[in-house]
């Protein structure tokens, strides 16, 4: 009797025994754990509907939404430039570039995130904003006065949405700076020499021939990585951000509602990243899809 192998195969008509086969292959094929979320996902908002406490926490926090996925969209946006030039800085043949890349992501990668995002806040912007205005004095003083006085009148009240997209742009620059590292050095040698041979200069290569290639290899764990700003994103709450998560330990401060509270919180966040996650996977299969024709 001929045994089904294949998980996508059409279930026979005829055989019984062989139908049932079939049967047992999809259910164990079935990806179970995606069923479970969904089914919370839709338990959770079913019980939000119908839950007047439920209801009022989460027209309550979902005003936060806005300010978090803005945040996740503009520090990612930034964290992909600084991670771009990281990465090239870390592959770069110039002592000064590498060595300056590599401390930058080492220092990065050996600070907790939280930490880092209080440091950047309270101790780096207001560090940087100081140097600037201390050179528009300088300048000023030196007959610069044009620039100077503009750089000198810089103000230091730095609102704290803007400390936040900083802050992680700043420190998940690092993490991207290895995945385009590791995209670049994937490519062969072989293509950059092509390249070159065929008169363009090293930046043209680097630009028409090797970071599409790279880019396309690392999408995954770009997609990944965005996925990860996305929750830790809650993180900048501790800088007064108004963001889901903050607004969430405001409602429960005020009612004392934190079961109602943390689960509304917990399933919009689960509800984005499942979205992402899916979003993700098309992209990877319509790329996929490309490369095969």
């Amino acid at each position: 009797m001929a045994q089904i192998t294949n998980a996508n195969a059409k279930p026979p008509r005829r055989n019984s025994e062989e139908y049932r086969e079939y049967v047992k292959l999809r259910l164990k094929a079935a990806p179970w754990w995606l069923y479970a979320i969904i089914a919370i996902a839709i338990l959770t908002f079913v019980t939000i509907l119908t839950n007047i406490p439920f209801q009022k926490a989460f027209l309550f926090i979902k005003a936060g939404l806005s300010v978090t996925i803005t945040t996740t969209l503009i520090a990612f946006i930034f964290a992909l430039v600084l991670g771009l030039l990281t990465g090239l800085g870390r592959i770069s043949d110039n002592t000064f570039f590498k060595n300056l890349a590599t401390l930058y992501v080492e220092l990065i990668r050996g600070i907790p995130m939280l930490v880092l995002i209080f440091f950047i806040a309270f101790v780096g912007i207001p560090g940087v904003v100081n140097g600037i205005k201390a050179l528009g004095v300088w300048l000023t003083q030196m007959g610069v006065t044009g620039i100077g006085t503009w750089l000198s009148a810089i103000k230091n009240e730095v609102p704290m949405n803007t400390r936040a997209v900083i802050a992680l742009s700043t420190t998940y620059g690092a993490f991207l700076a290895e995945i385009f590292r590791a995209g670049i050095q994937s490519i062969g040698r072989g293509q950059m020499e092509a390249a070159r041979s065929q008169g363009m200069s090293y930046w043209q290569a680097m630009r028409y021939i090797i970071l599409p290639q790279a880019i396309r290899n690392v999408l995954p764990a770009l997609g990944n990585d965005f996925i990860s700003m996305l929750k830790d994103s809650s993180l900048v709450s501790v800088l007064a951000v108004r963001d889901i998560t903050q607004i969430a330990k405001l409602y429960a401060g005020r009612t004392f509602q934190y079961q109602e509270s943390y689960i509304t919180l917990a399933v919009l966040y689960l509800t984005m990243t499942i979205l992402l996650s899916f979003l993700m996977k098309f992209i990877e299969k319509r790329i996929q899809k490309n490369e095969q024709r």
